[in-house]
């Protein structure tokens, strides 16, 4: 889904944490996240902790967006 989106000239970050998978379908822009259950935090941490964890991948999310890239990069 995410190679027809670019296709339309829509920039695409996928957050995820099977990165090998993103690589093997052709996603460009990825942004490692922290567990499958839980991609933007841990539940057993600390709230300010989970608040940190979740603004840094958001925040190279959106930095990625604005990246311009020839090959498959991990952020």
């Amino acid at each position: 889904m995410v190679k027809e989106i670019e296709k339309a000239g829509i920039p695409v970050v996928q957050m995820c944490n099977l990165i090998p998978v993103a690589q093997t379908v052709g996603v460009n822009k990825i942004v490692p996240t922290i567990s499958i259950p839980y991609p933007l935090g841990d539940p057993t941490t600390p709230e300010e902790v989970q608040h940190k964890l979740r603004y840094d991948r958001v925040k190279r999310a959106l930095d990625a967006l604005t990246v311009k890239i020839e090959e498959p990069t991990i952020f």
